[in-house]
């Protein structure tokens, strides 16, 4: 499997997580309607399932996806919750996102 359709399938699980968790925050913190949190619910299964597209083994996968949704969750509170991320956020990230490369695409004999 390619680079590019390994990070595609990590960046899918992490919107997956993400937004999954998202429906069920506002569902029961902002008091949406119960389909907010049941399509969160289905949403968050499904991201259960992406990982297991990835060439590598579980614990590498999930050790790598944890960079992948660092980062991710810092672009959706700038985004969403309009929470800019500041310089500790963006080198942390940037050191999560280097942690990933060096799990997964590192090349090994």
């Amino acid at each position: 499997m390619g680079v590019a359709k390994s990070l595609f399938f990590f960046i899918l699980a992490g919107l997956f997580e993400i937004g999954g968790g998202y429906l069920v925050w506002i569902w029961l913190r902002e008091g949406k309607a119960i389909w907010f949190g049941l399509i969160g619910a289905i949403i968050l299964a499904l991201y259960g399932v992406i990982p297991t597209l990835q060439p590598a083994n579980f614990g590498r996968v999930y050790a790598a996806y944890g960079g992948i949704f660092i980062v991710l969750s810092i672009f959706w509170g700038w985004k969403v919750d309009d929470v800019v991320p500041d310089k500790f956020d963006l080198i942390g990230g940037l050191l999560a996102l280097l942690g990933v490369l060096i799990i997964m695409y590192y090349p090994r004999s």
